[in-house]
């Protein structure tokens, strides 16, 4: 049975409205705070001259690309589907460690703990660990209210595989469309969330593009100053002691 059979998809379309904005800003902000000496001391030097990189344009590329296709990963992971799973469940924000949303059906006296992530590749041991303890701490909370206790990790996108292994787990773990229609009854909510958005990151691109070619020059310009001889060329001798020596 669907967490919530009557999701408003005025609010879901405001979520993700909300989501986009919010990851375009900490994107670019990223973006024009990116500093090329901090950059080039976790950088590996002897990559860069393993590849034969001739100019400071060629390595700055590299960085840069490097740099927003793992934040952007990150940054999006953290503020687009959270909202939206809140907004499409109808629950709350929880307020407990480790959960995301909480559900209390009141008519069926069920308190729904939901830990929302992006993809299914995201525990380690560790986390996983902290994860059930988590869920653990939440079922104290459906104790005390005398209610019934329900867990799932919802992951927002992909596939997970059942393996049927192991110890019997207080969670159900759902990925993608069946996350999605879990949560919502709909099952085409999934797709459903790329057409609610429209035209709406059009809207935010000519501003991130804008930032990341002002980005682009300025670190060249840092990186010449900094790692370029006179004439133009890479000292990779300077390089590599600022990146590795005393």
């Amino acid at each position: 049975m669907a967490l919530n059979n009557s999701y408003d998809e005025q609010a879901v379309i405001q979520a993700i409205a909300a989501a986009l904005e919010t990851f375009y800003d900490t994107l670019i902000e990223k973006v024009d705070t990116l500093n090329i000496q901090k950059v080039m001391r976790r950088k590996n030097p002897y990559l860069y001259r393993a590849k034969a990189m001739k100019s400071a344009a060629e390595i700055v590329e590299s960085v840069l690309m490097a740099f927003v296709s793992s934040s952007e990963e990150t940054v999006f992971g953290n503020c687009f589907f959270e909202p939206i799973a809140v907004a499409a469940s109808g629950g709350n924000k929880a307020l407990a460690e480790g959960i995301d949303i909480m559900i209390h059906d009141k008519e069926t006296n069920v308190i729904t703990a939901i830990a929302v992530k992006s993809g299914p590749a995201v525990f380690n041991a560790d986390s996983r660990k902290r994860q059930e303890q988590n869920f653990v701490q939440a079922s104290k909370l459906a104790q005390q209210a005398k209610a019934r206790y329900e867990a799932y990790i919802g992951y927002c996108y992909g596939k997970k595989a059942e393996s049927g292994r192991g110890k019997p787990r207080i969670y159900q773990e759902l990925a993608g469309k069946k996350f999605w229609t879990e949560l919502t009854g709909d099952e085409e909510f999934y797709t459903k969330i790329i057409t609610y958005m429209g035209d709406m990151p059009e809207k935010y691109v000519a501003d991130y593009k804008e930032s990341y070619n002002k980005a682009f020059n300025r670190l060249v310009r840092e990186f010449s100053n900094d790692f370029c001889k006179e004439d133009g060329g890479i000292d990779w001798e300077k390089l590599v002691e600022f990146n590795s020596g005393d």
